[in-house]
């Protein structure tokens, strides 16, 4: 597990190329490689991947198709930057929020506001992703724990703080992009709970009881 505080940005050395049902991702961790095993738990880009090979630098993941069709991994280019944080030690602090590495799907980037130091990022999404959501409850955006400022029908809404900016890859964030996002579990839990003990035939939903404050 982790917790979206990212450790440091990585760089992109060979691109995710599918092969077949798979793939595989090269990426330099720099120094973080140094303390890198195979079989350990990385982020990159709030996608949780297993270490599969480590050559100086240079640690190499395999991606699953789920993973390619779920995350925009697929994306990636040569020279591009991605977040990463090492798996939480269970005798560490836990900051952020509970961050699984399980992409729920991605969104796009609608519009940045930049105010001195500072960034409201608006993300559009599909209705089934921001039906986890809620007004300042945490979500993971390319693997970076964020609170949610605001939320609507067609997109939600974050604000970024200076040393977010300054150490992940939303310092250089454009209109367009398209990033990954992992929903918090806790409402993730509880929106299945609801869904499967409330009577269909009373015609409370879950929306209904958003709008009466729940």
């Amino acid at each position: 597990m982790f917790t979206g505080l990212i450790e440091a940005t990585g760089v992109v050395r060979s691109p995710a190329r599918a092969t077949g049902a798979a793939a595989a991702l090269t990426v330099d961790l720099g120094p973080i490689a140094a303390e890198c095993r195979v079989g350990d738990s990385i982020a990159v880009n709030g996608v949780c991947l297993t270490v599969a090979g480590i050559e100086g630098g240079n640690v190499c993941f395999d991606l699953s198709r789920e993973t390619l069709e779920r995350s925009s991994l697929a994306r990636l280019r040569a020279g591009g930057k991605v977040n990463i944080e090492r798996a939480l030690p269970a005798t560490a602090r836990l900051g952020g929020h509970i961050v699984q590495g399980h992409i729920d799907g991605t969104a796009r980037i609608a519009a940045i506001d930049r105010r001195d130091r500072y960034a409201d990022i608006r993300f559009s999404a599909d209705r089934r992703l921001l039906g986890g959501m809620v007004e300042k409850g945490s979500i993971a955006v390319d693997g970076i724990s964020l609170t949610i400022a605001a939320v609507d029908r067609e997109s939600f809404t974050v604000a970024v703080i200076p040393e977010t900016l300054a150490r992940t890859t939303l310092a250089g964030a454009r209109a367009g992009d398209l990033v990954n996002i992992e929903t918090d579990i806790v409402v993730k839990a509880v929106h299945k709970y609801l869904d499967n003990v409330l009577p269909s035939e009373t015609g409370l939903t879950v929306e209904k009881l958003k709008q009466m404050g729940f």
